[in-house]
C-alpha cells in the first residue's frame, strides 16, 4: 500500500500546487478579484475533469482488474481506447467552452466585476485543454499497471514548471492573471508529452499500438460503466460549486467568492493526501479482489482509512490553530477578506477528521467496478445532502448557512459509507468462504 500510496500522495498534492500557486500568485499579483476570476472559471474546469474522470477512472479500474485475471492484451486495448477518448472528450469541450465561454461564466456566478479576469483565464486554459484530459487520463493507467513512481514524476514535473513560470508570467513580464493560465496549459503540455513518451519508450508493462486506438464498443462501455461513479461525482461537485458561487455572491458578493476559492485550495492540501492514498489502494483492492484474495482486500481498506484519517486529523489541527496564515498567504492587504476568511475557515473544516474513512470506503467501490453503489454514495454527498443545504440553509442563516452546510453533509455521509461498506463487508466474507470451501474440496 505505501509503494503505491507514497508517490500517488506526492504526485497529488504536486498536482494540487497548479490551482494553488495560480491562486496565490494571482493573489499577490491581481488581488481577490483574480482569485474571484479563478474561482468563477473552475466549475467548467471542473466539467472537464468530470469526463476525464469518467474515462480515466473507468480505464484505471479495468485495467487494474484485467491485469490481476492475467489478460494483458485485453488491458493494452483499453490503454489506447483511453488515449482516444480522452483527445475527442477534451476538443469536444474546449471548442464548445471557447464557443459560449461569456454564458457559462456568467452562470457559474460571475459579477460584472470579476468577468472580465474569468473571461482572460479561462479562454486560454480551454485552448490547452487537452494537454489535461491526455495527461490526466493516461498517467491513472500508468499507477495501475504498477509504476506509482513514474505517475508520480508525471505530476512533479508538471507542478513544477507550472510553479516556476507561474512568478515569471505574472510579475516579469506582467500579463497577470493571463499569464498563470498560459503557465498552466504550457506545464499540461509537457505533462502530457512525458505520459505519451512512456507508453512509446518500450519501458512500460502496457503498450500503446495503432491497431488499439480504434474505439472498441465493448471496452468503452466498460470503461464507462466503471468510471459513471466518478463522473457523476464531479458533475455533482460542478453544479455544487455553480449553485455555490451564485449563493455566495447573493449573500456576500466578490469577497465571499474569493474565500471560498481560497478554502477550496488550501483543503487541496489536506485532501490530495487521502485522494493519493485512495489512489494507491485502488490497484491493490481491484487487483486482490479480481484475485479473489478478499481477506487482502479488506486489510488494504483497512489500513488505507487508518492512513487517510491520520492525515486529515493532522490538517484539522493546523487549520484551526493556524486559520488566518493560511487565508494570507494568498492575500494580506484585503482585511474584509482575512477576517470573512478566517471565520469561514474554522466552520467548513469542522468535520475534516471524518473525511479520510469517507474517501477511501467510497473509493472501494471504485476498486472494485460496483459501479452503482459507488455513484450513490458520490451523490449523496454532492447532490443529495450538500446541495439542497446549500440552498436552504442560507435563507434562515445568511452567509454562515453556507458555510455550515459543508460539516454537516461530511458527517451524514461518513454515516451512510460505514453502513455501506459493512454490509459489502458481510458480502466479502460470505465470498472467502465459498472460496476456502472450494479449494478444500478440489484438494481432497
Amino acid at each position: 500500500l505505501w509503494r503505491f500510496s507514497i508517490p500517488a500522495i506526492v504526485g497529488m498534492l504536486v498536482n494540487a500546487l497548479y490551482n494553488i500557486v495560480d491562486r496565490i500568485y494571482v493573489g499577490q499579483g491581481v488581488g481577490s478579484l483574480g482569485i474571484a476570476g479563478i474561482a468563477i472559471s473552475f466549475p467548467y474546469m471542473m466539467l472537464m475533469m468530470s469526463f476525464g474522470m469518467l474515462v480515466g477512472m473507468g480505464s484505471t479500474a479495468l485495467v487494474s482488474i484485467k491485469l490481476g485475471e492475467r489478460k494483458k492484451d485485453e488491458a493494452e486495448r483499453t490503454l489506447g481506447n483511453t488515449l482516444t477518448l480522452m483527445v475527442i472528450v477534451s476538443i469536444g469541450l474546449s471548442v464548445f467552452g471557447l464557443l459560449f465561454i461569456k454564458p457559462i461564466l456568467i452562470i457559474s456566478g460571475g459579477s460584472e466585476t470579476v468577468l472580465p479576469y474569468a473571461l482572460d483565464y479561462l479562454r486560454i486554459i480551454l485552448i490547452g485543454g487537452v494537454f489535461m484530459g491526455v495527461g490526466f487520463g493516461m498517467n491513472n493507467i500508468i499507477r495501475a499497471e504498477g509504476n506509482p513512481r513514474t505517475a508520480m514524476a508525471t505530476m512533479l514535473i508538471g507542478a513544477l514548471m507550472n510553479s516556476i513560470l507561474d512568478p515569471i508570467f505574472i510579475f516579469w513580464f506582467h500579463w497577470g492573471i493571463k499569464g498563470a493560465a498560459i503557465a498552466t496549459i504550457l506545464s499540461q503540455l509537457v505533462s502530457a508529452v512525458w505520459v505519451l513518451r512512456y507508453f512509446l519508450s518500450g519501458k512500460s508493462t502496457l503498450h500503446l499500438h495503432l491497431k488499439n486506438l480504434r474505439l472498441h464498443i465493448p471496452i468503452v462501455s466498460k470503461i464507462f460503466a466503471i468510471g459513471t461513479a466518478p463522473f457523476v461525482l464531479q458533475i455533482g461537485a460542478t453544479l455544487l460549486y455553480v449553485i455555490l458561487n451564485n449563493f455566495l455572491n447573493r449573500y456576500g458578493g466578490d469577497t465571499a467568492i474569493s474565500v471560498m476559492g481560497i478554502i477550496n485550495s488550501v483543503n487541496m492540501l489536506i485532501l490530495m493526501p487521502i485522494f493519493g492514498i485512495n489512489q494507491g489502494s485502488q490497484p491493490i483492492i481491484g487487483y486482490n479482489y479480481g484475485a479473489q484474495q478478499f481477506d487482502r482486500v479488506k486489510e488494504t481498506v483497512k489500513t488505507a482509512s487508518l492512513s487517510a484519517t491520520g492525515v486529515v486529523i493532522l490538517g484539522f489541527i493546523f487549520l484551526m490553530a493556524f486559520p488566518q496564515q493560511f487565508i494570507m498567504l494568498f492575500n494580506k492587504t484585503d482585511q474584509e477578506l482575512i477576517l470573512m476568511g478566517t471565520r469561514a475557515m474554522r466552520i467548513i473544516q469542522l468535520t475534516l477528521p471524518l473525511l479520510g474513512f469517507q474517501v477511501v470506503g467510497t473509493g472501494y467501490f471504485f476498486a472494485v467496478g460496483k459501479a452503482k453503489e459507488a455513484m450513490f454514495l458520490s451523490l449523496t454527498r454532492q447532490l443529495l445532502i450538500l446541495l439542497p443545504l446549500v440552498v436552504i440553509l442560507p435563507r434562515f442563516f445568511g452567509l454562515i448557512g453556507i458555510f455550515i452546510a459543508a460539516p454537516i453533509s461530511d458527517g451524514l455521509s461518513f454515516v451512510l459509507t460505514a453502513i455501506f461498506l459493512g454490509i459489502e463487508y458481510k458480502k466479502l466474507d460470505q465470498k472467502h468462504l465459498e472460496t476456502f470451501t472450494k479449494v478444500n474440496m478440489e484438494a481432497s
